[in-house]
């Protein structure tokens, strides 16, 4: 241990309690509401300083909940668990989180309590029990050790991982602002594909393409899963328009031989078909002969068509938002094949498609040499991290 640091317990130190969901069903509780009900979208949506909540309660509901006052560190302790903020604001929040509240700040500091939760994910994982899904108890979290250097050195490793955090979330805004750019040279070229306002000939989609639903009911079942075999791909693999696989999530060749009808092929669309209605993704090369899994359908143009135009098209606000009013199911929204069949596309010339996809492609090129410093800039996170 350091000359000056001491190993403290997190309940020593803060007090942790969970938050909660209103009742739904009250109206009373959410129509109208003004005051900051926090879910783990607002982590997604603004990062980890949290100065607002895209959720609200009523003053009826508010005055029933716990409310975490300015400075508190969020921690999630089920499903998205490890996840972290920092309240810029007094809010309550959901039931996946556990509200940490520092008792004494003149002897541990907000911000770096909060980078110490950055480091913890691990340890709650292997304390979760894991019944159903991912749990961890407030008397768990409170048994944590954290190391509590003085309060000079804690502003000082807060300054150094703030600076490294501030460089991390302004490439990822470059990001951002290049997937914004990509967006509005389509609109530009095109104009909202469901409208149709350029008067572009438009075609079902089941005319020019065939559509296939992964597989399911007898034809999958868990024991057929197997580590390191033949990727399959649900929405969870679909990242940025990519396709991200899970070793462990794959099937044998044989089983692979079975559900020959499923397999895709270079240059196939894939897209989610049950919760994140939109998702998709573009089979490229290295994934050719992945399996379409349960959660997903594939789209296989026959039609002389630039992919990358009709990936972007697909991935269109107004398309995504017709898609998700066509979804069927009252627990999950979910899309068949009949509905994207059915879908009204437009078909702009070749010619133009071709010019918007270099377009396309030379962005992406920006956007991979972002990614190449941003993964930089994390394992210098990272190697700080654990020197501290």
């Amino acid at each position: 241990m350091k000359d000056g640091w001491e190993i403290k317990k997190l309940g020593e130190v803060c007090e942790i309690q969970g938050g909660a969901t209103p009742k739904r069903t009250e109206p009373l509780y959410w129509e109208g509401g003004t005051y900051p009900w926090f879910t783990i979208e607002d982590i997604r949506k603004q990062g980890r300083y949290i100065n607002d909540t895209q959720q609200k309660i009523t003053k009826l509901a508010w005055e029933k909940s716990r409310i975490f006052p300015k400075d508190t560190v969020l921690l999630c302790c089920t499903a998205s668990i490890g996840e972290y903020a920092l309240t810029c604001i007094p809010l309550t929040t959901n039931q996946q989180f556990n509200g940490l509240v520092i008792k004494d700040k003149s002897y541990l500091t907000p911000k770096y309590l909060m980078h110490y939760c950055s480091t913890i994910k691990q340890n709650l994982l292997m304390l979760s029990g894991k019944a159903t899904i991912d749990f961890v108890s407030a008397d768990k979290v409170k048994k944590l050790p954290i190391p509590i250097p003085p309060l000079p050195e804690q502003e000082r490793i807060v300054s150094e991982l703030d600076c490294i955090n501030g460089i991390l979330e302004k490439k990822r805004e470059q990001i951002k602002e290049l997937d914004a750019l990509a967006q509005s040279i389509f609109y530009h070229m095109f104009g909202d594909p469901v409208t149709n306002e350029k008067g572009w000939e438009v075609r079902k989609l089941g005319d020019i393409s065939m559509v296939k639903i992964g597989p399911f009911g007898s034809l999958l079942h868990t024991s057929d899963y197997i580590s390191g075999g033949i990727p399959l791909v649900n929405p969870v693999h679909m990242q940025e328009e990519k396709i991200c696989p899970d070793i462990d999530f794959t099937v044998s060749d044989e089983k692979l031989l079975e559900l020959q009808n499923y397999i895709l092929q270079e240059g196939d669309i894939v897209f989610a078909r049950r919760g994140d209605i939109g998702r998709c993704a573009l089979v490229g090369n290295a994934e050719n002969g992945f399996l379409c899994g349960t959660g997903s359908l594939y789209v296989r143009l026959l039609h002389d068509i630039n992919r990358t135009f009709f990936l972007k098209l697909m991935r269109s606000p107004s398309m995504i938002k017709q898609l998700n009013s066509f979804a069927k199911g009252a627990t999950m929204l979910n899309i068949n094949c009949k509905i994207i069949e059915d879908l009204i596309v437009p078909l702009p010339p070749l010619s133009l498609q071709q010019s918007f996809a270099t377009k396309i492609e030379a962005i992406e090129k920006q956007k991979e040499l972002i990614k190449r410093s941003i993964a930089e800039v994390e394992t210098l996170l990272a190697s700080r991290m654990q020197h501290y």
